[in-house]
C-alpha cells in the first residue's frame, strides 16, 4: 500500500489559528490503480490534559476539493479528507490512514518520518495579568538587571528595556560582561534566532527546548504554548557598546556585552511580547530606532551635511538604480553577448580585482591598495577610457559602478604605495577567522579627504556608483581605542562622500556586524541604500544554494525594519540552481544582478525576470514589499517547503505573492491555504496563478476548501503563486462575470509590472480595463466567461491610444479563462514610439452582455 499523506494544519510544524474551530484538511496521494479502495484517514490528537483521541475525517470531492496548480503525476491520484473540530487549548496531532476497515492503520510518522503537528490558538490581544510583568515571562529573571516598561509603538504588544552594567575599557583592551538574563517562558515551544554567521553576516538558527546557540545572536524570538511571542533584541552601535545574546548550558539566555569606552556603561536589550512574531519584532525594532536617535544623534557638521544630502535625493533616482537589470563581474565581454539577445543591461558593476594592489602577503586579506587608478595590466588604457568605451558601445548602460573595500582593499592601504604617501595612515591590529595581524588604514583626520578624493577620481572616470565591501573589517580591530575613534568616522565619511558624488547609487556589503546594523542601517535620517542581505552566492558549492535562499528569507525578518533594500546577491543564469535563485531574487523585492560567464546565459530565464521598456531598457519587476519567510519558527532541517511571502501594490487592492522553494533533500507536498498569502483580505475574492504551469484557480473565497492549494515540489524545485483580487460585474444576459488583471504573464513577478489598474463598467454592458505597465510583454486578463465570448465581436484593445492588431490577441493555451495581449509584438508592428514616460498605456473594452 504505497501512499503519502499531508495536511493543513501541517505535521511537523506549529500552526497558529485565530478561532477555536479548526478546519482540518488532509491530502492522500495514492496509486491511481488503488483510487477506488475504501480509504480512511483519521487525526489522532491530544490537548494539554494528555489524553489522546481519534477523529475520522470525511472524504470530499468535486468543487469542495483543494486547488491543484501544477502538473501532476499521471500514475498518481489525490484523495481529500476534511473535518471540523473545536479546540480550546494547545493541540498535538498526527495522522493515520488505511485502505479498508479490515486493513491495518499506517501512521504518518512511519511513512514520512514527520513529527507531530502542533496547533496553537492566538490570544487575540487578551492579555493574561500573569504576563503583564517581565519576571512572569522570563523565568528566573536576574534581579540585578535594570528593567523598565516603556510604551510600544506597535499595537497589542508590551515592551521593556533591560540594562546590564559593564566596566570601562582600559587602554586598548575592551571591557566585557557576561550576564545571566533568565529563561523565556520557563522553556519555549520553539525559538528562532539570527546569529553572527561569521564576522560579516547574519544567519538563522532554530530549535525547541532547551535553548542552545552555537554563535552569538543579535535577535532571539521564543514562542510559548499559549501562542505568545517574546522577542529579545541586543542593541549595538550606541555609545560604543555591543550587546549580544548567548545560551547557557541550562538553556537560559545570557547577555554578552563589550564596552569600548573609557567609562562605565551598560548593555541594552529590548524585550517585546505580542500575539504574533511580526508585531513583536516590529516593537523592538521601532524602539531601537528611537534609542539610536536619542543617544547617538550629534548635531555636528557631519550630521548636518548628511541631512542636507539626504534632502536632495530625488525619488526618481531610486527607480533608475533599483529596477534596472544589473551585471556584476570582473570582465565585461558578457554585456555584448546579452545585448545581441536584446538583454540590455542597465547597471554594470565592475567587481573585485580591477584595482591596483600590492599583492604582498599570503592572500587577499593582506593585500593593500596602492592608488586610485585601475590595475595597469588589466586596464592598460586606464579606468576613464575603459568606462568611456563601455558607455559608447552600450548606450543602454545607465550606471557603471565599481567594487572596493571600505578600507581601500581587503588588507587596507599598501604601506609603500602612493596613497600612504599622500594621506596620513595608522597601523592597526586585527583578529578574525580569516586573518590576524596588522593592517595599514587611513588615519582619522584624513578619512573624509580620502573618500572625497577617491570618489572624485571615480566620478571623473565616468563611474557613478560604488559597492563598498568588507565593511565588517572595522569590527575585527583588536584595539578598543581604534574601534572607538574610527568606526563612526569611517561610516559617516563613506556615506557623506557616496551621497556627494553618487547620490543613492551605493551598495553596502559584508556589513551585518551589529554596530553597522544599528548605526549605519537603522536610522531614517539618511536615504535607504542597497545592503547585501546574506553570505555570498557560491556557484561551485552545491549545498550552499538552498541555504542561501533560506538564510536570506529569514534574515529579512529583521532587515525589513532597517532603512535598506535587501540585496540577495548576484547569481549565474547558466547554472543548475539558476531558476531557484532567479525566483528568489524576483520575490525578494530587491535588485537583480547576474554574474554570468561570457557566452553562458540562459536567455529564457532572464526574460522571465525582466522586460523591455518602450525605450529599450531592460527592467526587473520588484514587488513593493520585500519578500520574507512566513514561518518564523520552521528550521532548515525540517522537511518543509520554504514559503517566501511578498506583496505588490496598495493595501486591499494589491497583489499577494508567495514563492515556494524545496530546500530539503526530499520531495515535498503541502496544503497551503490562501489565507497564508501576505495581505489577503477576508472580504475579497481571488484567482491564484502559478508561474511555472500557468494554471489559474477558479474564484477563491478564504475558508473554502478550494482556497487550499496543493503544492508539490521535487528537490530543488520552486514556483511563485500570485493571488489576484477579482472584480465582479452583474450582466443581464450572462450573470455574474469576474475579471482580474494578471499583469505580464510569463514573468515570475509579472504583477509587479502593473503601475495602474482600474476596471470600470460603461454603458450598454461594456467593461473597460484601463491599465499601465512598466514594460512590454504579454498582458494577461482573467475573464470568467471568456469561453463564451468572441475576440472579434466582443473585444477592442488599444495601446497608447492606437488599436492593437487582432492577431496579437488570443485565448491562453493553458487556461481558457485568460486573454493574452501580446503588447511587445503589437508595439513593433505598429511602429510606436516612446513618449516622455516609459509606461505602456493599455485599454481593453469588452462586452459582458454578449450573445
Amino acid at each position: 500500500m504505497a501512499a503519502n499523506i499531508s495536511s493543513f494544519p501541517p505535521l511537523g510544524q506549529v500552526t497558529q489559528i485565530k478561532e477555536n474551530t479548526i478546519e482540518f484538511f488532509a491530502l492522500l496521494e495514492v496509486e491511481k490503480s488503488r483510487v477506488d479502495d475504501p480509504w480512511e484517514v483519521a487525526v489522532w490528537r491530544s490537548s494539554t490534559d494528555g489524553v489522546w483521541s481519534e477523529k475520522l475525517l470525511l472524504p470530499i470531492s468535486g468543487d469542495d476539493s483543494p486547488s491543484v496548480l501544477q502538473v501532476t503525476n499521471v500514475s498518481k491520484a489525490f484523495l481529500y479528507f476534511h473535518a471540523s473540530f473545536f479546540v480550546s487549548s494547545p493541540l498535538n496531532f498526527t495522522l493515520k490512514f488505511r485502505n479498508g476497515r479490515n486493513q491495518p492503520w499506517k501512521w504518518a510518522r512511519e511513512t514520512s518520518g514527520v513529527n507531530d503537528g502542533v496547533v496553537l490558538i492566538e490570544t487575540q490581544h487578551l492579555h493574561n495579568g500573569m504576563e503583564s510583568t517581565l519576571p512572569s515571562i522570563i523565568h528566573g529573571l536576574n534581579p540585578e538587571l535594570r528593567v523598565k516598561a516603556v510604551a510600544s509603538q506597535t499595537p497589542y504588544t508590551q515592551l521593556w528595556t533591560i540594562e546590564a552594567g559593564v566596566g570601562p575599557a582600559e587602554g586598548d583592551n575592551s571591557a566585557y560582561a557576561n550576564v545571566e538574563l533568565g529563561t523565556p517562558w520557563g522553556g519555549s515551544l520553539r525559538y528562532f534566532a539570527l546569529v553572527r554567521q561569521g564576522s560579516p553576516w547574519l544567519g538563522p538558527r532554530h530549535g525547541s527546548t532547551p535553548f542552545s546557540l552555537d554563535k552569538d545572536a543579535v535577535m532571539c524570538s521564543f514562542l510559548n504554548h499559549r501562542s505568545r511571542h517574546l522577542v529579545l533584541l541586543g542593541v549595538s552601535g550606541v555609545a560604543n557598546v555591543m550587546t549580544l545574546l548567548r545560551s547557557s548550558e541550562s538553556g537560559s539566555v545570557k547577555l554578552h556585552i563589550r564596552n569600548d569606552t573609557e567609562f562605565y556603561s551598560s548593555g541594552l536589550v529590548l524585550a517585546a511580547v505580542g500575539d504574533n512574531f511580526e508585531s513583536a519584532i516590529a516593537a523592538v525594532m521601532y524602539h531601537a530606532r528611537t534609542v539610536v536617535l536619542a543617544t547617538g544623534y550629534r548635531y555636528d557638521e557631519r550630521s548636518r551635511e548628511l541631512q542636507s544630502l539626504t534632502d536632495e535625493v530625488n525619488p526618481e533616482w531610486y527607480e533608475n538604480w533599483y529596477d534596472g537589470l544589473g551585471y556584476c563581474d570582473r570582465i565585461i565581454n558578457a554585456v555584448e553577448t546579452l545585448a545581441k539577445n536584446r538583454i540590455n543591461i542597465s547597471n554594470l558593476i565592475i567587481d573585485d580585482n580591477w584595482q591596483d594592489i600590492d599583492y604582498r602577503g599570503r592572500n587577499q586579506y593582506q593585500y593593500g591598495l596602492n592608488g586610485f587608478e585601475a590595475e595597469p595590466h588589466a586596464f592598460p588604457l586606464g579606468l576613464r577610457k575603459t568606462v568611456s568605451r563601455i558607455r559608447s558601445k552600450h548606450p543602454s548602460i545607465q550606471h557603471v559602478a565599481v567594487w572596493h573595500a571600505l578600507l581601500g582593499y581587503w588588507g587596507g592601504i599598501s604601506s609603500s604605495g602612493g596613497l600612504a604617501k599622500t594621506y596620513k595612515t595608522v597601523q592597526i591590529d586585527r583578529s578574525d577567522s580569516n586573518v590576524n595581524g596588522p593592517m595599514t588604514v587611513i588615519a582619522e583626520e584624513d578619512v573624509q579627504k580620502f573618500y572625497d578624493d577617491f570618489y572624485q577620481f571615480l566620478s571623473d572616470c565616468g563611474i557613478d556608483g560604488v559597492k563598498a565591501d568588507v565593511q565588517y573589517m572595522l569590527d575585527t580591530w583588536v584595539s578598543a581605542k581604534h574601534r572607538r575613534q574610527l568606526t563612526d568616522t569611517y561610516l559617516d565619511a563613506w556615506m557623506i562622500s557616496a551621497l556627494r558624488h553618487f547620490s543613492i547609487k551605493a551598495i553596502s556589503c559584508m556589513s551585518q556586524a551589529p554596530q553597522l546594523l544599528f548605526y549605519q542601517q537603522l536610522p531614517r535620517s539618511r536615504p535607504p541604500m542597497l545592503v547585501r542581505n546574506s553570505d555570498d552566492f557560491f556557484p561551485d558549492v552545491a549545498d550552499s544554494h538552498p541555504w542561501h535562499i533560506f538564510a536570506n528569507a529569514y534574515n529579512t525578518l529583521l532587515t525589513q525594519h532597517l532603512n535598506t533594500l535587501p540585496d540577495w546577491d548576484m547569481f549565474q543564469t547558466d547554472h543548475e540552481f539558476a531558476g531557484f535563485h532567479a525566483a528568489a531574487r524576483c520575490i525578494s523585492g530587491g535588485p537583480i544582478y547576474i554574474t554570468d560567464v561570457p557566452g553562458k546565459h540562459n536567455i529564457g530565464l532572464i526574460n522571465q525576470m525582466t522586460g523591455t521598456t518602450t525605450q529599450g531598457k531592460t527592467v526587473i519587476f520588484r514587488p513593493s514589499v520585500v519578500g520574507k519567510s512566513i514561518d518564523a519558527y520552521t528550521s532548515y532541517d525540517e522537511p518543509s517547503i520554504l514559503k517566501v511571502g511578498s506583496y505588490h501594490g496598495r493595501a486591499v487592492t494589491g497583489t499577494p505573492m508567495l514563492g515556494v522553494f524545496n530546500t530539503s533533500r526530499q520531495s515535498l507536498r503541502e496544503l497551503i491555504p490562501l489565507s497564508r498569502f501576505p495581505g489577503v483580505i477576508d472580504s475579497t475574492e481571488y484567482v491564484v496563478r502559478a508561474h511555472r504551469s500557468g494554471i489559474v484557480t477558479p474564484i477563491l473565497r478564504l475558508g473554502s476548501p478550494a482556497a487550499n492549494l496543493v503544492v508539490s515540489l521535487d528537490v530543488r524545485e520552486y514556483d511563485i503563486f500570485t493571488a489576484f483580487p477579482v472584480n465582479q460585474f452583474d450582466s443581464e444576459t450572462n450573470g455574474r462575470i469576474y475579471t482580474a488583471n494578471l499583469g505580464l504573464i510569463g514573468k515570475m513577478t509579472g504583477a509587479a509590472a502593473i503601475t495602474a489598474n482600474q476596471f470600470e463598467l460603461r454603458r450598454a454592458g461594456r467593461v473597460l480595463l484601463d491599465t499601465r505597465l512598466k514594460a512590454l510583454g504579454v498582458l494577461g486578463v482573467y475573464i470568467s466567461d471568456l469561453v463564451n465570448m468572441s475576440i472579434e465581436r466582443d473585444f477592442i484593445a488599444t495601446i497608447q491610444g492606437e488599436t492593437i492588431p487582432p492577431h496579437t490577441v488570443a485565448i491562453n493555451e493553458t487556461d481558457d479563462h485568460v486573454l493574452n495581449i501580446d503588447l511587445e509584438t503589437a508595439w513593433k508592428e505598429m511602429c510606436l514610439e516612446a513618449g516622455w514616460s516609459n509606461e505602456v498605456e493599455v485599454k481593453i473594452y469588452f462586452d459582458i452582455e454578449h450573445p
